[in-house]
This record gives structure tokens, C-alpha cells and sequence, in this order.
């Protein structure tokens, strides 16, 4: 008995975790924190809002993840470190705007190991529609949630869903 409830708050405890962020590993699914990837490219696939968070997995003894203000990434220069992370760190993204990551070891980040993460809000964006032409179009703006936010909503529901089913769980076993 003790195993099943176990189980069912391990579960629960991970889908609750989703509704949170989510959480970006860098460079992935095709690389990581390394020489090979190109992470201009794989940031812009991504969009990163307030709540997520970047995984950098990497071998400590050949990198390091330094974060700098943007004058540090243009020019590669991690003297004046905002953050240094020394290991594979996970780096919550708690409000909007430009974060900057380099690699701190010598030469790596001139060779592309660097990544420019742009941080928007979760919760709205504008869509503006119009009809007709020239004198006669009219034009309304509407706000709505990101597809992100309208994510997360999907996924705190799960995660009540999921509080209630280990309380329910609990009940039944104890």
C-alpha cells in the first residue's frame, strides 16, 4: 500500500511541476552546451517566457557558463560576470528581457559558444484584424493569451487535477 501511494505522489509531484515553466535544455535535441552547436539558431525556434528556465549540460572539467551583459557577449568578454556557473546549472528566467550566456574557457566563445536568450511575458499578446480597403477599412485590436500562457493554464489545471488525485489517493490508502 505503501509503494502505490508513493507512486501516485511521485506522479503527481511531476505533472505539477509542468505547470510551472518549462524548462529548455540548451542546444537540444541536437547538441548541447558544446563546440558544434549553433545557438543563434536554436534560440530563435524557441519562444522563452517569464517561468521557463535553460539546462546547460556540459562536462565541467572543458566548459563553463558565464552570464554577461550584452557588451560581454558582442565582444566575448566574461571579466565582468553578472553570474558564473561552473557546472551544468539550471537558470530560472524570471522576468522579461535579453539574458547573455558565453562560455567562459579561452576561445570558446569566439568560436559560437554563446547564446542570447530574449524573455517575454507569458500572459498576452495583441492581434490587430482588419476588413476592406483603403477609406472603408476598419481594424480591431484585440488581447489574448500566448499560446504559452494558454499552456500553462492547460497545465495548472492538470497540476489541481493532480493535487486532488494524491489527496483523493491518500484517503483511499491511509
Amino acid at each position: 500500500m505503501e509503494t502505490k501511494a508513493l507512486i501516485l505522489i511521485t506522479v503527481s509531484m511531476a505533472m505539477i511541476g509542468t505547470a510551472f515553466g518549462t524548462s529548455h535544455t540548451v542546444g537540444a535535441p541536437g547538441g548541447s552546451w558544446d563546440l558544434q552547436t549553433n545557438y543563434s539558431q536554436w534560440a530563435s525556434r524557441i519562444r522563452f517566457t517569464t517561468g521557463d528556465e535553460l539546462q546547460f549540460l556540459y562536462p565541467a572539467t572543458v566548459h563553463n557558463v558565464v552570464e554577461v551583459s550584452k557588451a560581454g557577449y558582442d565582444t566575448c568578454n566574461g571579466s565582468r560576470p553578472i553570474t558564473t556557473f561552473p557546472t551544468g546549472d539550471v537558470v530560472p528566467l524570471a522576468a522579461t528581457g535579453t539574458r547573455y550566456f558565453i562560455c567562459g574557457v579561452p576561445g570558446h566563445c569566439i568560436a559560437g559558444m554563446k547564446v542570447q536568450v530574449d524573455v517575454k511575458s507569458k500572459v498576452v499578446r495583441t492581434v490587430q484584424r482588419c476588413r476592406g480597403t483603403g477609406k472603408r477599412r476598419r481594424c480591431q485590436s484585440k488581447t489574448v493569451l500566448s499560446s504559452a500562457a494558454t499552456a500553462r493554464i492547460e497545465h495548472s489545471m492538470v497540476a489541481q487535477f493532480s493535487v486532488a488525485a494524491v489527496v483523493i489517493g491518500l484517503t483511499l490508502f491511509f
